[in-house]
């Protein structure tokens, strides 16, 4: 892992990054939250995960320390190290809205007894200092959205793009869309849900653009190959040998989205989650 790294950070003069204080191996360093402007009435993205009593004293120390207060919460998508933390901060900030683009797939639960306010593709919010534009980027989830920064033309990916490693995802298609949209965007800067800040973005994004392409790549070598039928997990096995086995987990739902990619693209079939490469126009 990373060296210690403070839970409160000033990492421009309109951002104030404060962690998660849930590390691990999917979280990396924790999950970054922001809060983003100069005057008095701020913006925070994400909340941290449910019921997090230190990262709620780090989110109260800046709140004292700079004289502020939280006017709107945006959540970047519905994963719970991101929205679990809105009920202990809508209680420690008092009033405020929280702002979360809608889910496809599902509705969202109520559970947290916050009322969300639906958040729409290209919405800005602005605040002394910042002004944030909404766009949505679904394919890590549903409902993931990042927000642009005109001041400083930068992103804040949440978990399309992290700082270390790659994201996982549950539409590639969509996903794959939406990296090419940030590229389209050209930040100057990425402040990820996730690792360290991403400066000079563009190669990165290219990386990602690229690996997804090469995993897909090899996904079709390797069942052209094989002599039988393989699970995901199994092509992971083969496939991912530089990844700890800890990941392989997460890297088998990201081959079985690769999988139903093919699987639309006609060039692969699927016999009990058993999958095999489709050899077209065979006699």
């Amino acid at each position: 892992m990373t060296a210690h790294i403070p839970k409160i950070t000033q990492i421009s003069p309109r951002i104030i990054r404060i962690l998660g204080c849930n590390p691990g191996p999917m979280t990396l360093q924790g999950t970054n939250t922001y809060v983003i402007g100069t005057g008095k009435r701020r913006l925070l993205l994400d909340t941290g995960e449910e019921d997090n009593k230190e990262y709620l004293e780090s989110l109260k120390t800046v709140l004292e320390d700079h004289k502020v207060t939280i006017g709107d919460i945006v959540i970047s998508h519905w994963h719970h190290d991101h929205i679990g933390g809105l009920p202990g901060v809508s209680s420690l900030v008092g009033n405020t809205e929280a702002w979360k683009m809608p889910r496809l797939d599902e509705l969202d639960h109520p559970s947290s007894g916050i009322a969300l306010q639906t958040l729409n593709d290209k919405k800005e919010f602005h605040v002394d200092g910042a002004t944030l534009k909404v766009h949505y980027t679904p394919g890590h989830t549903t409902d993931h959205v990042v927000l642009e920064l005109l001041e400083e033309n930068a992103i804040f990916s949440g978990d399309c793009i992290l700082g270390e490693g790659t994201a996982v995802f549950e539409d590639l298609y969509t996903y794959m869309t939406s990296l090419n949209a940030i590229v389209d965007l050209n930040p100057n800067v990425i402040y990820p849900g996730h690792g360290p800040i991403i400066e000079n973005p563009l190669p990165k994004l290219q990386y990602y653009i690229a690996h997804r392409n090469q995993r897909e790549a090899q996904i079709l070598e390797t069942l052209q190959t094989s002599k039988e039928a393989l699970t995901p997990m199994e092509l992971v096995k083969i496939i991912y040998k530089e990844t700890p086995e800890h990941l392989h987990r997460a890297a088998a739902s990201n081959v079985s989205h690769h999988l139903e990619k093919l699987l639309k693209d006609g060039l692969v079939k699927n016999e009990g989650n058993k999958w095999s490469f489709l050899e077209k126009n065979k006699l």
